[in-house]
């Protein structure tokens, strides 16, 4: 999303300890599944808005994206500023994935600063980010490039990830598709492979926007398999309900998330202007007066209330599977997986547990059946439906897949 001022808008595994991608799905340090299910909150322009990040961790998000400054084009966000907003995230027990908005529309907008500027921001606060792997992700730069010279996407951000690991920043990054977020010409989408191949923590999370460009379930779950079916880890880190650039299907990017396990995060708690402040979910960042916006998010099918575990880092979802704990039941009857895809090391969906099987959250299909790990290689009739490891699989995105 553009200022809330201005326009509108792999198979690897990372080193274990923190937030991190394993197996192509974002995982705690204990190995369990984490589904972002978040809420972005405009804090560069709303400083004063202390309260925000624990109202929306009280709505039963599990995550919040916060909007820092660079000093690009707004007041830069100091290291003490970084920290305090760590501290908020951890008494409300929400992830914090921390954004610099600054680097919005690169390449179109003259005002937007580089990815290189960026990096350079994180490294000059990384005394505020040493030690929170457990709780913070860095999100590199908000949608780094807009509709021009945009094929600068892939090199520029390998050489920010690069900047940010020579550094000795170790936590799990995230970068943002360009196209002002959208990615219609594919270019994230196309690269996303070799980006992550780039980080030599294999531990970058992709983000797509979903705005306009994506009016139909089908554009929705055909950009989202094509992550997932490759094994990368993509988070839907901004999307709203309208839009000034057409209308986005947030029932199936809702739905689609879920099925497949990813994360979403909507946009944006309040203080949206210029146009788009349909996109508030609350007015006047009051947290008992939901716009029909914030109701749809929080309360609606596949929303937040009915969507959102919290991080087990606060004591969420399982134990850790110490005390006899366990991760819940898979629509199969089969229990999760308390420590995720760590006890799955063939990546099939099924891992081992306390001498039985379980399934990786993520790894079914809504009708209870686990996803084929060779895709379509393992469906030669193209009905959906193939044969893994002497049992039945479903092919991701296909007829069976429902």
């Amino acid at each position: 999303m553009l200022s809330l001022a201005g326009p509108s808008a792999g198979t690897a595994e990372a080193a274990e300890g923190g937030i991190h991608v394993s197996n192509g799905r974002v995982v705690e340090g204990n190995g369990n599944a984490f589904v972002m299910r978040g809420v972005n909150h405009a804090y560069t322009w709303y400083p004063e808005r202390t309260s925000s990040i624990a109202d929306i961790a009280a709505k039963g998000a599990n995550t919040v994206r916060v909007v820092l400054s660079s000093g690009g084009r707004w007041t830069k966000t100091s290291a003490s500023q970084v920290s305090t907003l760590i501290s908020q995230c951890k008494e409300a027990r929400v992830i914090c994935v921390l954004e610099v908005h600054d680097t919005t529309g690169y390449g179109e907008d003259s005002a937007a600063t580089s990815l290189d500027q960026a990096a350079d921001y994180w490294v000059s606060v990384k005394s505020a980010l040493e030690g929170q792997e457990d709780y913070v992700v860095v999100n590199i730069g908000n949608e780094p490039f807009g509709n021009t010279n945009y094929t600068a996407w892939t090199d520029a951000t390998k050489a920010a990830i690069a900047k940010l690991r020579g550094a000795g920043i170790d936590h799990a990054l995230m970068v943002d598709a360009p196209n002002w977020g959208q990615d219609w010409s594919g270019t994230m989408r196309d690269n996303a492979a070799s980006v992550f191949a780039s980080d030599p923590d294999r531990n970058t999370i992709f983000s797509i926007h979903m705005y306009g460009v994506y009016d139909t379930a089908t554009e929705v779950q055909d950009y989202l398999n094509a992550f997932v079916s490759n094994r990368l880890p993509i988070v839907v880190g901004e999307f709203g309900d309208q839009h000034s650039d057409g209308n986005p299907d947030e029932g199936a990017i809702m739905a689609t998330a879920q099925s497949l396990g990813v994360g979403y995060i909507g946009w944006s708690w309040s203080g949206n202007g210029s146009g788009v402040e349909y996109l508030d979910m609350v007015n006047g960042f009051d947290p008992n007066s939901l716009t029909s916006w914030g109701d749809r998010f929080f309360n609606g099918s596949n929303g937040i209330v009915a969507t959102s575990e919290r991080a087990t880092v606060y004591g969420g979802g399982d134990n850790g599977g110490e005390d006899g704990g366990t991760g819940g039941t898979a629509p199969n009857g089969y229990p999760y997986c308390v420590h995720g895809s760590a006890s799955d090391p063939d990546g099939d969906g099924w891992g081992w547990e306390n001498n039985r099987s379980c399934v990786v959250r993520g790894a079914l299909a809504p009708n209870g059946y686990v996803y084929c790990v060779h895709g379509s290689a393992s469906d030669p009739d193209g009905d959906g439906w193939g044969w893994e490891n002497n049992r039945s699989c479903v092919v991701r995105g296909s007829a069976a897949d429902r």
